[in-house]
């Protein structure tokens, strides 16, 4: 498969709000209930127009078509959209404190294709481009297996008690990033 990575735009988001919840509801089963996938949608999963704004957020696309995103934040929000982000946008210190990674999605039929390894190898290279020697996120359940592959820990279990009630798990994971980080190229 041949794809594109490119910076998201405004002009982007309703395809990018159309994948993301197609996205949680497929790859989410065995994972999450449907009532929590439902409810993580429409509290959670979900456009972050800052990152799109601070030129952090990427767009994948094949043959025109976008099926995957993600990014990184320099930014203290640690995860969540438009509809209720989590932590302050507060800009991060570089030298003391790790950047996010934010909002990964990939389309139900590129899954496990190669799409968010790429996503990831792209925020690692902009993230040491940003000065950030450690970066930090937090996972869905169906990410974690990813994110482990690519050398993150889990730096502790969080539940979010959603505003309809609707209690939510998490995994916040981090990890240092080394020099070669954005130069390598996963298969």
């Amino acid at each position: 498969m041949s794809y594109t990575i490119r910076l998201a735009t405004e002009d982007d988001i309703p395809a990018l709000q159309v994948l993301i919840a197609r996205s949680a509801r497929t790859l989410s089963q065995g994972y999450y209930t449907e009532t929590e996938t439902e409810a993580a949608i429409r509290y959670v999963f979900g456009v972050d127009s800052t990152l799109i704004a601070d030129g952090t957020y990427f767009a994948v696309e094949e043959g025109g078509v976008i099926v995957g995103c993600g990014g990184w934040s320099r930014r203290r929000t640690l995860y969540g959209g438009d509809q209720r982000p989590v932590g302050s946008d507060d800009l991060l210190n570089p030298t003391m404190e790790p950047a996010r990674i934010r909002a990964f999605f990939v389309a139900p039929e590129r899954a496990r294709q190669g799409i968010g390894r790429r996503l990831l190898a792209t925020c690692f290279e902009a993230t040491i481009a940003a000065g950030f020697s450690e970066i930090e996120l937090m996972a869905t359940l169906p990410g974690v297996p990813l994110y482990a592959a690519y050398g993150f820990q889990v730096l502790e279990h969080v539940t979010d008690i959603l505003p309809d009630g609707t209690p939510l798990a998490f995994v916040r994971m981090g990890r240092a990033l080394a020099a070669d980080d954005g130069k390598k190229r996963p298969a």
